[in-house]
């Protein structure tokens, strides 16, 4: 492919309403998807509309170079990696153009969310069955180009089997619909003196013999196995009358349709043949309404494997496997250890079936039926059965499956090559065990995650591809496992598609004469080659253009955090493996990635930063240049300047990749070369401002919300016009603590404590501070303020991490012979304590005093809750009044901690009706919202869901936030005053 002139580039751009990016950041970021390759493209183009892509076909065809179709990046088998114009239709190809009630079918762009298509169809009554576990964040263009099935399609299908029409743009830029044509149709199609006639007729001519046919039947996947992806769905084209020529043909499919789809070919094609523009899928009703999903336990895969056939003739919705390798990844996953609960003893394998039916006791007698088969076959030891929301925390932890294998620590990972192998199920038993045995030849102990029920198992070996010897082990492995699944007339690709990790075995699985009729359907719908080459037919090797240099030695990169966890921070941002789970929308719950949800931009996910760091630190130095700042690029400055350091992705990404952490770690290294700015010293410092400014709090509250004087004050410290100032307590809460001791002693004491006097409390919001004390004495605490360090959260978030790691030691220092498990550490504002238990430990000299105290350290709402559990706190010390509150949760406390802590404590008044406001982050993130660059993409963050909820909370309803950003965004971004839990609480508090 030859090389393309900048200049052209510039004038395609030009040209296209929408996005053309070749800066050397986003092709980085766009040369990785969730598989094991990386290529650099020439491109990242995001089209706005068709005539953006036909210049784009254009351009490819004039500039010898190709283009790359991508949504959201999740593919495991390296379909979007290519050398060639990325085209990314995740940003503007998002509409939902048609419904229609009667037909049940939905016309969609690519662009479209699978979940987020659901949802919008819940009203009509209806839903889109193929169910994948990346379902939200997976779109339905990359479904029809992948096939995609999930964990539905034993009842529902897969996505070539709902896709009736599809709008594609041919590669010489002609707008063409493909749908259902009968053969008079189809005849006259092959007819045109266009490409599309040029097509059919290809398709018509290569095809129709009865020889060929017999030669397809013979060597394609077993057609009782419906997720099969292996090549173009030829197998699936001579089902049609177009030819149906033979009797002994027709007799060996399994089921003829009448009536010919092309897309039924370009389902699965992976977008080598043409670019979808719009999408018209066959709906189902929604599912029954009545599930239960029987978890059975088994002590080996062999036993588990045992079942499915049997288990498989009850009407299963969902048949899903997952091993302990799996299983035990996620006890050391935040999110997912909450999912465990059903789990009993340590299985091996567990086996999910969900059973639905429209009545209650339709149900249980499907329960009772399928129970009585699983204690007839006697192969599990405890089969829990799981209803209402134990079946969507089921559902999670298997859908985490696939990020969680990152959590491998070190270099070996679960690597997908082998991972999408299907076979007939009666075929599946006798499979497994000679993969098994095949396995232990390459000493190998395989991650088993499988769609048991429809006989496709997602195995994958554990290897180190930095490795020449396990690259070569790859290829290995990969061939074996090909030549096995052939022996059984299976799939190699089930549902994850073919790309470049499984492309060049085709002519192994379906035979060399196949895969030429395969290279001639190419050659007639795309001539030049332009559309995603070298996938399906003439393939890349699977085992070059892997995501690292092989055999390479690692760098040596020196941080101030401790990394060690992760073997390094490099290791660290390799723990993302491109699951893309950071791209979910608002919609679906969580806080992971506040940014992108903001600006829908690929550069803005946890993904991307995760991917920059890893290019740019591995960036050979120059010889004699080796200690060079290996930070010190502009580009990941750029990336991860709208990180919001909210730490959603240490819990709820998969792979629990710490980025918050990483950003810090990069600004305090970029700044060693670059210098810190004066706004960030004003807000890393802003502890020490506001000392001395609390000498004078009413000039300084006067200066702060006057009018010419703050705007003068903005403007010196980069802060947004738009934004009020904060403004400081007339005491601080040392001053009040130590006004109030005589007044609020107590002598009956339950326990003692030690409330941390953070800086935001002590100077910002000391009544708050005065209302924890109030509370907690009243309730018979002794209540402890001494004198401590800041907790340096303000100095973290700025990378100022040799201020941050003093403050460390000095806390930690003075707190590591007090606190206990009978003087426990008690802080406010969760940003400032769950310092303690985060970065602390990374910071501080003394690790062991460290992790000691971080042990016995909780929120102020976690203290009150454990000790209503306790007993020592009940509801009736509380009023009995009637109120409403609405709760928004702080992004460390959902991270590191519980918000249900803070719900737990404001149901405890009886007659208090709390609701979890389900905003993720505010969009404030302590100075972030301030700064002038930030402020709109702090306010689009907050418009997404808590303002709305907000503003839509009647007058008498009390707003809760516990973070001092989330009070001051909720102000600022609604004008409604929201309160910390702990004031609610005191203000609920019986007078004695």
């Amino acid at each position: 492919m030859q090389s393309v002139d900048i200049k052209n580039l510039e004038i395609l751009k030009s040209k296209l309403k929408g996005e053309l990016h070749f800066d050397d950041l986003m092709r980085k970021l766009y040369a990785t998807d969730a598989s094991v390759y990386r290529k650099l493209p020439l491109a990242v183009a995001l089209p706005k509309d068709n005539e953006d892509i036909k210049h784009l076909i254009d351009f490819a065809k004039r500039q010898n170079t190709s283009l790359i179709p991508r949504t959201a990046g999740t593919s495991l088998a390296g379909q979007c990696v290519g050398e060639g114009i990325v085209v990314d239709v995740s940003k503007y190809f998002t509409r939902i153009l048609d419904v229609n009630e009667t037909e049940k079918t939905v016309t969609v762009q690519p662009g479209v969310v699978r979940d987020e298509l659901n949802n919008y169809l819940k009203p009509f009554g209806l839903f889109f069955g193929p169910n994948t576990s990346t379902s939200n964040r997976c779109m339905v263009g990359g479904m029809v180009g992948n096939n995609s099935s999930g964990t539905t399609s034993i009842q529902y299908g897969v996505t070539r089997d709902k896709v009736l029409s599809l709008k594609t743009i041919l590669s010489d830029g002609s707008e063409v619909e493909f749908s259902s044509l009968t053969s008079e149709e189809f005849q006259s199609k092959t007819k045109l003196s266009t490409l599309e006639g040029k097509i059919y007729k290809t398709l018509f001519e290569t095809l129709k013999s009865e020889s060929v046919q017999v030669q397809i039947i013979e060597n394609f996947p077993k057609p009782t196995i419906h997720r099969r992806n292996t090549g173009y769905a030829i197998d699936e084209l001579i089902k049609s009358e177009v030819f149906s020529n033979s009797t002994s043909i027709s007799d060996s499919i399994s089921s003829s349709s009448s009536t010919f789809n092309m897309c039924h070919l370009l389902a699965g094609s992976e977008g080598t043949l043409a670019f979808t523009t719009e999408i018209t899928l066959q709906l189902d009703d929604l599912p029954p309404t009545e599930s239960a999903m029987i978890a059975l336990h088994f002590e080996s895969i062999e036993a588990c494997l045992k079942s499915v056939l049997h288990l498989m003739k009850h009407n299963l919705h969902t048949c899903e496997m997952m091993d302990d390798s799996i299983l035990n990844l996620t006890k050391h996953n935040k999110t997912q250890q909450e999912n465990r609960a059903f789990i009993e003893g340590n299985p091996v394998a567990i086996l999910m079936c969900e059973l639905k039916a429209n009545s209650v006791e339709d149900l249980q007698i499907e329960i009772d039926a399928f129970l009585t088969t699983v204690k007839t076959l006697n192969l599990s030891y405890a089969n829990p059965v799981l209803k209402g929301d134990d079946i969507n925390n089921a559902v999670e932890l298997r859908k985490a499956g696939l990020g969680l294998l990152g959590n491998l620590i070190g270099d070996k990972k679960a690597v997908a090559c082998i991972e999408d192998t299907a076979v007939a199920l009666e075929d599946l038993e006798n499979y497994i065990s000679e993969f098994t045995k095949l396995m232990t030849s390459y000493n190998q102990n395989a991650v088993y995650y499988a769609h048991a029920g429809a006989g496709e198992l997602h195995l994958r070996p554990i290897l180190d591809l930095k490795q020449a010897e396990d690259i070569k082990l790859f290829r290995e492995i990969t061939t074996a496992v090909a030549q096995l699944v052939k022996k059984f007339n299976g799939s190699m690709s089930g549902e994850h598609g073919d790309g470049i990790v499984r492309a060049e075995f085709i002519p192994m699985m379906i035979g060399d004469d196949n895969y030429q009729i395969l290279k001639q359907i190419k050659s007639a719908f795309d001539p030049s080659h332009i559309f995603n080459p070298h996938k399906i037919v003439d393939a890349y090797p699977m085992d070059k253009n892997l995501r690292y240099e092989t055999d390479r030695i690692e760098p040596k990169i020196e941080t101030i955090l401790d990394f060690s966890s992760s073997e390094g921070i490099l290791r660290e941002a390799e723990k993302c493996n491109g699951s893309g789970d950071c791209r979910k929308l608002p919609e679906f719950g969580g806080t992971m990635c506040p940014s992108y949800r903001a600006t829908r931009n690929e550069k803005d996910t946890t993904r991307a930063r995760a991917n920059a760091l890893r290019e740019f630190l591995t960036i050979p130095t120059a010889i004699g240049n080796e200690k060079a700042n290996k930070f010190n690029h502009k580009e990941l400055k750029q990336v991860f300047d709208l990180c919001l350091s909210c730490k959603a992705c240490a819990s709820e990404c998969p792979s629990s990749v710490d980025v918050a952490s990483l950003k810090a770690e990069f600004q305090y290294q970029y700044q060693k070369a670059n210098g810190v700015s004066f706004r960030t010293k004003l807000f890393a410092f802003n502890n020490r401002l506001n000392g001395f400014a609390s000498r004078v709090p009413t000039l300084t509250n006067f200066m702060f919300s006057n009018g010419f004087t703050s705007s003068i004050i903005k403007s010196i410290g980069g802060i947004a016009k738009e934004r009020s100032l904060p403004l400081l307590s007339i005491k601080t809460l040392y001053e009040l603590h130590e006004a109030s001791k005589n007044h609020l002693d107590s002598t009956e004491k339950i326990k003692e404590i030690y409330l941390f006097c953070d800086e935001f409390t002590n100077h910002l919001e000391s009544e708050i501070g005065l209302d924890a004390i109030t509370l907690l004495t009243s309730l018979n605490y002794k209540v402890n303020i001494i004198s401590h360090s800041e907790s340096g959260r303000a100095m973290i978030s700025k990378g100022l991490l040799k201020d941050a790691k003093k403050v460390a030691n000095e806390n930690v220092s003075i707190f590591k012979t007090i606190i206990s498990n009978h003087t426990p550490l008690i802080g406010i504002e969760p940003s400032a304590i769950l310092t303690f238990k985060d970065e602390y430990i990374r910071l501080a000299d003394n690790k062991e005093a460290a992790i000691a105290i971080a042990k016995h350290t909780f929120l102020i709402e976690e203290f009150v809750q454990q000790e209503i559990k306790l007993g020592n706190i009940t509801s009736e010390q509380f009023t009995k009044e009637e109120k409403i509150i609405k709760l928004h949760g702080h992004c460390h406390q959902k991270a590191m901690s519980n918000q249900k802590s803070s719900f737990d404590v404001l149901n405890l008044p009886e007659n208090y009706k709390v609701t979890i406001i389900p905003s993720g982050c505010c969009g404030m993130a302590g100075s972030f919202g301030y700064e002038k660059e930030h402020y709109d993409v702090s306010m689009q963050i907050g418009e997404q869901t808590l303002f709305p909820a907000v503003r839509k909370a009647s007058d008498e309803t009390i707003i809760a936030a516990n973070g001092t950003s989330c009070r001051h965004q909720i102000k600022d971004g609604t004008g409604r005053v929201a309160k910390h839990p702990i004031t609610i609480l005191r203000e609920a508090l019986l007078k004695s």
